[in-house]
C-alpha cells in the first residue's frame, strides 16, 4: 500500500489572461513497504477532545482551550525544543512578523508561512514538511491592504475522507486545497480559486478595481458545517488619502462549490436598518468598517457573531456625522441568510480607532443560578463586554453616560457612550492624575507632572483628540490599546476569561494634511512638525512589495537597528527621561470570573524592559517586574491547569541571553509557575496538541533581525 503527498510549491501562477494551473507530479512523501500512519487514515470530525487543535481558536467557540494536561506547573520548566520550522524560504525575502497559529488535525499541522503567504503541512511529531502551496499574485498582492503571511488557515471535512484546507491569499482570493496533497480542489470556484474581490464595493455601489482596489485580510476564514465565512479589511486609517474608501463586507460561501450564500454590508444601504445613522447621505462616500478579526459561530443557535472595526478615518469623523452603524459593533446575523438578528455598538460615532479586534468568545455560564448562553468581547478600551448571545442583552448592565465633547472643527461626537461595570475593567483606560504617574522616585513623579502640562488630560476613557501644535498643546492623552488582534481565551471548566492586555496610555494629536495628500480634513499629526504618513504593520510585507525588500535588507545589514527595542511604555513619546510616564504594570494578564462578572486577578506579563531595568536613575532601587506594554499584541493558550503566553519584546537579563520567554501561569492565582527561553518574541498565538501520547506547544516567534520561525516544545522522552 502506498500513499503520495504532492509538493505544490509555487504551483499556481496567475497569468494575465486568467488562471493558469500547473499541476505538479513530483511526489513529496510516499509510503512504500510500510503502513500508512493511523493519523492519515482516520475519518470523522476533529476535536480538541482527541488532542487536536482543529481551528484557529481551538474550537468553534474560539475559547483557545485544550483539556490536555501532560504539561503542567510541575514540569513546564523542563520543556525542550522538539522541532523548529523556519519560514525564510517561503518567499523572495524572509518575513519578520510571523503571526500564524497552526491548526492540527490527524497528526498534521497546517499553517501559513513567509512573505508569499504559502500554506504548509507539517508532520506534527517532527516538523517535517509534507507539502507546501503558494500562489503568485504579483502586483495585486503588493497592493494588498493586509500583507504578511496571515494568521492561519481553516480545515473542512465531510467526515468521509474529503478533507480541505481553506485560506485567503494576500491578494484576497479564497483558495481550497486537498489536505492530503496540497493540490487545489478543482470543483471549488475557478479550479480551486475564488476571486472574492469581485463584489467588493466603494462609494455608491461601485466595484473596486481587481488589481489595485484596497482590501485584504489576515484572519483565517470561519468554517461551520458546509459554509465558509470571510470578512474584509482595509488599510489602517491614521493617515489615509480618502474617506471614500472600500466598504466592509462579510460573505458566506458554499464550501464545496464557492457559490455565495449571503452577504452582510457593514455600512447599511438606503432602506436597510441603520442607514439613517449615516447622516447627510454619508454612507455613500465613506468606507472601512471592515471585519478583520476572526468571526465566531454558534452552530446550535444558527448565529454568526461579527466584530466590526472603525470607519474611515480612524481619528476624525466630521465627514460622516451620526452614530455610523455598524462601526465598532458586535452584530449577530442568521447563519443561513446573513440577516441581522441583533447588534450592540460599543462606540457611537467612532474616532478612537477602537476596532473590535478579536474573535468573540462563546461560553455557557451561570449567573445567580440562571444558565446563560453568553458571548464575550474583549476590547482596546480594557473592558470585557458580556451579552446573552441569543438576545443581545448585556448580562451585566451597560450604562449610557455623558462623555467629553470635541473642540476639533467639524467634529460632532455622540453625547453619551456605553460604560460596562467597573468590575469588568481589566486594564487602564484613562490616566488618573497624579495616581497613575511614574513613582519610582519623587523627582520622576514631578517631571511627569511638568511634562503633562503640554497635554490635555481628561479623566475619561472617551477623551477626544485635539489639534496638536508644537507651540501650544501637543496632544490629548487617550486610552492605549488593551487587547489587540491576538484576543483572549476562556476556560469552560472554571468559567474564567483570561485577557492579555497593554496597560499604558496613548496620545492623540490631529493636523490638517498637507497639500492634496488627503480629502480628510484632519489626520494624525502635529502642527509645526514634519508631516509623516503612518503605515500599519498590515502594509508590509508581501513578496513583491518594495518595503519587504527594504525590511529584509535592514535586518541583514543593520541588525542593531532592526533589533532596537520599542519604547518600554508603548509608542507615543509619553516618557520621562526615557522611562514610561505611568507606573507599572505596563502589560499584564488578567482573569475575570464570568459567572460573577468580577475581576479575579492581574499579573504583570513579560520581563522588565532593558531600558527600565538598566536606567541610571533607578540604580540601587528594587524595581518589581513591570511587564511589557506590547502585551496587547500577544495571545495565549489555555490548558487543563495553565495559561501559557510569550513575551512580546526581547530583553537581556541575568537569567537569559537576549531573547524572550514563554511563560506559564497558574489559572487560579496568576502566579507564574514556569518559563522557557525563546530566541525571539512571540509573534503568533500559541496552540497545543498531542500525538502518540506526547503533548506539544507550538508558537510563532519573530521580530527585529530574527525571521519567522515556528517552535514546538515538549517534555523530554
Amino acid at each position: 500500500m502506498s500513499r503520495k503527498f504532492l509538493h505544490s510549491v509555487s504551483a499556481l501562477v496567475l497569468a494575465a489572461g486568467g488562471l493558469a494551473c500547473v499541476v505538479p507530479q513530483a511526489a513529496a512523501q510516499t509510503f512504500v513497504g510500510t503502513s500508512v500512519p493511523q493519523q492519515f487514515a482516520g475519518q470523522g470530525q476533529p476535536s480538541t477532545r482527541n488532542g487536536e487543535w482543529p481551528t484557529n481558536g481551538a474550537d468553534v467557540k474560539f475559547t483557545r482551550y485544550s483539556p490536555l494536561d501532560q504539561i503542567d506547573a510541575s514540569n513546564f520548566n523542563k520543556l525542550e525544543v522538539a522541532w523548529r520550522f523556519k519560514t525564510d524560504a517561503f518567499g523572495p525575502y524572509p518575513e519578520y512578523k510571523l503571526e500564524g497559529t497552526p491548526i492540527m488535525v490527524k497528526g498534521v499541522l497546517y499553517t501559513t508561512a513567509g512573505t508569499r503567504r504559502s500554506v504548509v503541512a507539517l508532520d506534527a511529531k517532527t516538523g517535517e514538511l509534507i507539502w507546501s502551496h503558494s500562489l503568485r499574485e504579483g502586483q495585486r498582492a503588493a497592493n494588498s491592504a493586509r500583507q504578511l503571511s496571515g494568521r492561519g488557515v481553516s480545515y473542512w471535512t465531510d467526515g468521509r475522507g474529503d478533507e480541505r484546507i481553506i485560506y485567503v491569499t494576500t491578494g484576497y482570493r479564497l483558495v481550497e486545497l486537498n489536505a492530503k496533497t496540497g493540490a487545489v480542489i478543482p470543483s471549488f470556484g475557478d479550479n480551486g480559486i475564488l476571486d472574492i474581490k469581485v463584489g467588493v464595493l466603494k462609494g455608491n455601489n461601485q466595484q473596486i478595481d481587481l488589481e489595485g482596489g484596497e482590501i485584504g485580510i489576515h484572519a483565517a476564514p470561519t468554517v461551520t458545517g458546509d459554509v465558509v465565512i470571510v470578512g474584509a479589511s482595509m488599510r489602517e486609517g491614521a493617515t489615509v488619502p480618502t474617506h471614500d474608501n472600500t466598504k466592509g463586507v462579510v460573505r458566506a460561501f458554499d464550501v464545496r462549490s464557492g457559490k455565495q450564500l449571503w452577504r452582510f454590508d457593514t455600512i447599511p444601504r438606503p432602506g436597510e436598518f441603520g442607514n439613517e445613522t449615516w447622516e447627510n447621505n454619508s454612507w455613500a462616500n465613506n468606507g472601512n468598517t471592515g471585519v478583520w478579526a476572526h468571526i465566531t459561530v454558534d452552530e446550535e443557535l444558527g448565529l454568526v457573531y461579527i466584530p466590526v472595526e472603525t470607519p474611515t478615518s480612524d481619528y476624525y469623523g466630521g465627514h460622516r456625522p451620526g452614530a455610523n452603524l455598524f462601526a465598532e459593533s458586535l452584530v449577530a446575523v442568521d447563519l443561513k441568510t446573513g440577516v441581522r438578528k441583533w447588534h450592540f455598538q460599543f462606540v457611537h460615532h467612532p474616532i478612537w480607532n477602537w476596532d473590535m479586534t478579536s474573535a468573540p468568545i462563546l461560553s455557557d455560564i451561570n449567573v445567580n443560578g440562571r444558565p446563560v448562553k453568553a458571548v464575550s468581547v474583549a476590547s482596546k478600551q480594557g473592558w470585557l463586554y458580556v451579552f446573552d448571545r441569543v438576545t443581545g442583552q448585556p448580562v451585566w448592565p451597560i450604562e449610557e453616560r455623558p462623555v467629553p465633547q470635541s473642540d476639533v472643527p467639524g467634529e460632532k461626537l455622540s453625547p453619551t457612550q456605553p460604560f460596562p461595570p467597573d468590575a469588568l475593567q481589566y486594564a487602564r483606560n484613562f490616566l488618573r492624575m497624579p495616581d497613575d504617574l511614574i513613582d519610582f522616585t519623587p523627582e520622576l513623579r514631578q517631571k511627569a507632572v511638568e511634562f503633562l502640562k503640554r497635554y490635555k488630560v481628561v479623566p475619561s476613557p472617551f477623551a477626544p483628540g485635539v489639534l496638536g501644535d508644537v507651540n501650544g498643546t501637543l496632544g490629548a492623552i487617550v486610552a492605549g490599546t488593551a487587547t489587540n488582534w491576538p484576543g483572549f481565551g476562556y476556560d469552560p471548566e472554571t468559567h474564567t476569561a483570561f485577557m492579555p492586555a497593554g496597560n499604558t496610555p496613548g496620545l492623540r494629536s490631529l493636523v490638517a494634511p498637507p497639500g492634496e495628500f488627503s480629502d480628510i480634513r484632519y489626520v494624525q499629526g502635529t502642527a509645526g512638525q514634519q508631516f509623516r504618513e503612518i503605515l500599519g504593520p498590515g502594509d508590509c510585507c508581501a513578496a513583491g512589495a518594495p518595503q519587504t525588500e527594504a525590511r529584509a535588507r535592514l535586518a541583514r545589514t543593520n541588525p542593531a537597528a532592526a533589533n532596537a527595542s520599542p519604547p518600554p511604555g508603548g509608542f507615543g513619546g509619553l516618557n520621562v527621561d526615557g522611562l514610561p510616564i505611568v507606573k507599572p504594570p505596563y502589560g499584564l494578564l488578567a482573569a475575570i470570573d464570568l459567572d460573577k462578572g468580577q475581576l479575579k486577578w492581574q499579573a504583570p506579563h513579560g520581563d522588565t524592559p532593558d531600558a527600565v531595568r538598566n536606567h541610571a536613575a533607578l540604580k540601587g532601587l528594587n524595581i518589581p517586574k513591570t511587564g511589557q506594554a506590547q502585551t496587547s499584541g500577544v495571545g495565549l493558550v489555555i490548558t487543563k491547569t495553565l495559561v501559557v503566553m510569550g513575551d512580546p519584546t526581547a530583553t537581556t537579563t541575568p537569567e537569559h541571553p537576549r531573547g524572550a520567554m514563554l511563560r506559564a501561569y497558574d489559572k487560579a492565582t496568576g502566579q507564574q509557575v514556569g518559563a522557557v527561553f525563546m530566541p525571539a518574541p512571540q509573534s503568533g498565538n500559541p496552540m497545543t496538541y498531542a500525538v502518540d501520547g506526547k503533548q506539544y506547544i507550538v508558537v510563532a516567534v519573530s521580530g527585529g533581525s530574527y525571521a519567522g520561525e515556528y517552535i514546538a516544545f515538549s517534555l523530554p522522552n
